[in-house]
């Protein structure tokens, strides 16, 4: 393969969220963990699960299914927490995407993937990249850099910032909410 045509192969991480397939650009994945203890922070939305304990750093977790407005579903034995890094007006912020599954690293072409459907007003397809194609099954390409407002990333900011940066597990969930109010 030339360098040209490789510099044009992008690399992406399927996950399901149901019968769906997603992806996001492996670039902004740094790690995919089992399921684990997630604390819950009051007053929080929904699609905010709580924080992880991640070497010492609270790191918030994003329901997926929840932030994606679909229905909430029980946790399995192959629900799992994407690490990922956010990029959002030049700063960076790490946050963990709770999905179904996880299923493989793919390789698409640029030319391969089609264009986001435009689906009207009703549907917010702004952080949808494109559609690409595994066999016969879409795979829906997720830029994680634009599913969330900047509030909401703001929230996740202040929730790892909890305890100055370190996880507390030992914290009251009041003083939880205290630091993020």
């Amino acid at each position: 393969m030339s360098e040209d045509v490789l510099k044009d192969i992008n690399q992406f991480l399927t996950f399901t969220l149901g019968k769906e397939i997603f992806a996001l650009d492996i670039g902004t994945v740094r790690e995919v963990l089992e399921l684990t203890s997630i604390t819950k922070i009051p007053r929080t939305p929904e699609f905010m699960r709580g924080v992880i304990n991640l070497r010492g750093h609270a790191v918030p977790v994003v329901d997926m299914r929840q932030k994606l407005g679909m229905s909430k579903s029980e946790d399995t034995v192959d629900t799992c927490i994407i690490i990922v890094e956010i990029e959002f007006d030049g700063e960076f912020t790490v946050m963990g995407a709770l999905v179904d599954s996880v299923r493989e690293v793919f390789e698409m072409t640029p030319d391969t993937i089609e264009p986001a459907p435009k689906m009207g007003a009703a549907i917010n397809a702004e952080y949808i990249r494109g559609m690409g194609r595994q066999n016969e099954q879409f795979i829906i390409i997720i830029d994680i850099n634009k599913i969330f407002s900047a509030e909401e990333l703001a929230m996740a900011r202040e929730l790892t910032n909890l305890k100055g940066g370190k996880a507390d597990k030992n914290a009251p969930a009041e003083e939880a909410v205290a630091a993020t109010a």
